[in-house]
């Protein structure tokens, strides 16, 4: 658990600017599609991070 919350830490912040990127890149500059995105990178970054510390430890 400990594994995954400082990995969670990194990959979301990756994956929550990730989409921030890709929203802006769309043309949508305002600010609940950045909210959104950034949310969404976020709650994504849970399973992720819980596969990666799962296959690390």
């Amino acid at each position: 658990m400990r594994l995954m919350m400082i990995l969670y830490s990194m990959i979301a912040t990756a994956m929550a600017g990730t989409g921030v990127i890709a929203v802006l890149t769309a043309g949508y500059g305002t600010l609940w599609p950045i909210v959104i995105a950034a949310a969404a990178g976020a709650a994504l970054a849970l399973p992720v991070s819980w596969a990666v510390a799962r296959q690390i430890g």
